[in-house]
């Protein structure tokens, strides 16, 4: 289950890399739709990555609130992620996106802050 983690991590900085890119273009340009389904798919993928690693399958937990939840029943130290400016947390995430700027870089700022606590923990490198 570890190199399906890795995957998922290596996919999650990359959706984070690409949402972090759309959302640098000027505003007339920027497709907000991109900046937020890439920022939902980089927290899915390192909170699922997350818990391969930990040897738990992830395919049961369908919000990135529920995925959330577990990886703070494994890791107390999740306690410090917070997703509440993330606004379709509970919702599924193929049905939720953001269409305006100011939300849409608040989806981008929770997976910068997701990926900075798990380099801190050392979950990924």
């Amino acid at each position: 289950m570890k190199d399906k983690a890795t995957i998922l991590f290596d996919d999650a900085l990359d959706k984070l890399n690409r949402a972090k890119e759309e959302s640098f273009r000027p505003k007339k340009d920027l497709v907000t739709y991109l900046v937020c389904k890439n920022a939902q798919a980089s927290i899915e993928n390192f909170l699922k990555g997350y818990l391969l690693q930990n040897e738990f399958d992830p395919s049961r937990y369908t919000t990135l609130d529920e995925l959330l939840q577990k990886c703070k029943s494994i890791n107390k130290s999740f306690e410090q992620v917070d997703l509440a400016a993330f606004n379709c947390k509970g919702e599924n995430l193929n049905a939720a996106f953001c269409n305006d700027t100011p939300n849409a870089c608040k989806c981008l700022d929770v997976s910068a802050k997701l990926e900075t606590f798990l380099r801190q923990e050392k979950i990924i490198g």
